[in-house]
């Protein structure tokens, strides 16, 4: 069993109950929200940069409640002693869970999308491609760091809801820290809180910079927290 099999399946299983819908409605709609009192501001410039910036905070509930069942629920349900009695290695069975929960993740940002192709349509002058493409490109970059700590915390246990609250609260406190830490801390941690800031890198992204740095940030988040999901997969292997 590939990881490309486990991705499809876990993908497949997001659509197959209302956690799934929900999440999707949730996000489209707050989605909107933002678009329509952020984005399209009377004389405002045509921009989705307001969105992007929006969007750390968006994903904030949404990531944690898509990926607090991708362990947690196949350690619950005793279906996860199958896949560790399977050829599968740990890893692939990390990385597939985090590419079904991040492909179904980016699917319900599918929709902002079409607000974008709205706001290219009807805006006078027609905005730069360069800041929707950058956008796009780290926020689904962001999608796969939230969703690979989510998949680490969901391994270290069986609730479902104990890893939510969990990984709610640690993306919560990276943002706070990152945000408001800057201002109040000495010089050497400034600095260090200030490198670490996700709303820095989406608002550079809104401007129409694809800084490689920020990419790689993002998914050496999501890299290293898989590996760490898999370590702790591979220690429910072992005796």
């Amino acid at each position: 069993m590939s990881a490309f099999v486990i991705a499809g399946r876990e993908y497949a299983s997001l659509f197959r109950i209302p956690l799934g819908w929900v999440v999707m409605a949730l996000l489209t709609a707050l989605s909107g929200l933002v678009v329509a009192l952020a984005v399209l501001e009377p004389g405002a410039i045509a921009s989705m940069r307001a969105f992007f910036v929006v969007a750390v905070h968006l994903l904030l509930p949404v990531a944690p409640a898509i990926s607090m069942r991708l362990i947690s629920e196949e350690a619950r349900t005793g279906t996860l002693e199958s896949l560790l009695a399977s050829p599968v290695g740990s890893f692939e069975l990390a990385l597939g869970k985090l590419v079904g929960g991040w492909a179904f993740l980016i699917t319900c940002l599918s929709p902002t999308v079409l607000m974008a192709a709205a706001l290219w349509i009807a805006a006078d002058p027609v905005p730069d491609p360069g800041p929707l493409v950058a956008g796009y490109l780290t926020l689904g970059s962001l999608a796969a760091a939230y969703l690979g700590v989510g998949l680490a915390v969901s391994a270290t246990t069986d609730s479902q809801t104990l890893s939510f609250l969990a990984t709610f609260m640690i993306l919560l406190g990276l943002i706070i820290a990152t945000t408001v830490g800057p201002g109040i801390a000495p010089a050497p941690v400034d600095a260090w809180l200030t490198s670490l800031s996700l709303t820095a890198r989406l608002s550079d992204a809104g401007k129409g910079v694809i800084d490689l740095a920020h990419l790689a940030y993002f998914w050496g988040i999501a890299a290293v927290s898989t590996a760490a999901a898999a370590t702790l997969i591979e220690a429910r292997r072992c005796p």
